[in-house]
Formats: C-alpha cells, sequence, structure tokens
C-alpha cells in the first residue's frame, strides 16, 4: 500500500515513465485522496483503479500520468474531457491548460465532481451532462481531447471536434481489453501511436457501446 503523495509519484509514475515535469507537479497539487470514496481512502495513494458508484472507476495514478503527458499540454489549450467521473483527471487537467470542457453521462456522477472541483477552487472548468461520445461540438474545435473510456472504435464526432495538429488520446478495443492509442491530427488523417494495453469501463453512448 502507497503511503503517501511523493511515493506515489516516485515509484508509480516516474520510475515508470511519466517524467514530465508539468504533469508530475500537478499530481502534487492535486490530492487524489479528496476525489476517492470514503470506503477506498486507506488506498488512495494506491496504483490501482478504485470504484465509483454507477459502475463507474477510478482510474490508477498511472494511467492518469501516462494519458496527462501523451496530451502534451502546455497551458495554452483548450482539452475536451470524454468521462468526468470523480473528477481527479478533470482536475489534473484544469492545472495544465488553459481551459477543460468535460462531459458526463451520469447525472450524479456529473453533479457531485462539479461540487468538488469548484469547492477546491478549480475555476476554468465547464461541464455538460450528456453523450460523451458526442462530445460537444459548440465548443469545437479543441486542441486536445482525452476519452477516459473504452471505446470500440474512436468516435468520428471526437475526431471531427480535434484541431488540426491535435492529439487525441483514447483506450480503443472491446469490452475486456484495450490498447490506449494516441491520434495527432494532420489535415483530414490521423496519425497514430500506441502507448500499451488498458482497461477500461466502456463509453456508453451514439458512437460508444450501445449496451451496458
Amino acid at each position: 500500500m502507497t503511503e503517501n503523495i511523493d511515493d506515489m509519484i516516485e515509484y508509480d509514475l516516474r520510475d515508470r515513465g511519466v517524467t514530465d515535469a508539468r504533469v508530475l507537479d500537478a499530481f502534487r497539487k492535486v490530492d487524489r485522496k479528496r476525489f476517492v470514496p470514503e470506503m477506498s481512502l486507506k488506498h488512495a495513494y494506491d496504483d490501482r483503479a478504485l470504484n465509483l458508484s454507477h459502475g463507474q472507476t477510478l482510474s490508477q495514478p498511472y494511467i492518469v500520468g501516462l494519458m496527462t503527458q501523451a496530451l502534451q499540454l502546455c497551458g495554452a489549450e483548450r482539452v475536451l474531457e470524454i468521462g468526468t467521473g470523480s473528477g481527479f483527471q478533470t482536475a489534473i487537467l484544469s492545472v495544465l491548460a488553459r481551459e477543460v470542457f468535460t462531459v458526463e453521462r451520469v447525472e450524479f456522477l456529473a453533479t457531485t465532481a462539479e461540487d468538488r472541483l469548484l469547492a477546491l477552487g478549480h475555476k476554468n472548468i465547464r461541464y455538460h451532462l450528456g453523450d460523451g461520445s458526442l462530445g460537444w461540438p459548440e465548443h469545437a474545435p479543441f486542441e486536445r481531447i482525452v476519452i477516459t473510456a473504452a471505446c470500440p472504435v474512436v468516435p468520428a464526432a471526437l475526431k471531427e471536434q480535434l484541431a488540426e495538429g491535435g492529439k487525441l488520446v483514447a483506450p480503443v478495443g472491446d469490452a475486456a481489453e484495450q490498447e490506449l492509442l494516441v491520434l495527432t491530427r494532420q489535415g483530414e488523417k490521423f496519425i497514430e501511436k500506441s502507448l500499451g494495453p488498458c482497461v477500461f469501463v466502456k463509453l456508453i453512448g451514439a458512437q460508444g457501446f450501445t449496451n451496458y
């Protein structure tokens, strides 16, 4: 069991290849314990996914760090996040980007995360309750998009909302296992890179999985 933030950062992030100084600093500023259900507090800094309500999960720190590092944020970007969940990844993005647009389909998670993030002082976030597989076209294009749920394929709607030169990070595959992909837009082409295997809960929606 990992006892504190410093050990989590050193052994679960840095030692495994998450070395971006801005990303590591964001993990120091955003205490994962504030986003963990009370029954799981003793595991707040463990490198493991934790259960939330409504069948959703809080991803393990390493995966959050890996996905965030892959976005290559410099601070000026507008980021679209699909799957607000507990709000932990949202908070990390809030520290690193100019503005975050986050979409969640489960109302309880959406409202709880918004209340929590506002209480913690994260003011550069916009919230939307809806089908994340369709994105948030009213505010497109986005320089970065991160999908925090498994997709059978990267939704066409989200690829359309990615700005030229932008990056999209998503777990893509079947319900049992996915591959973490980074897509970089070059005109109508998307250059693809794999970061390895992963397991996420399913993205439910019109352009995601259609059943639970």
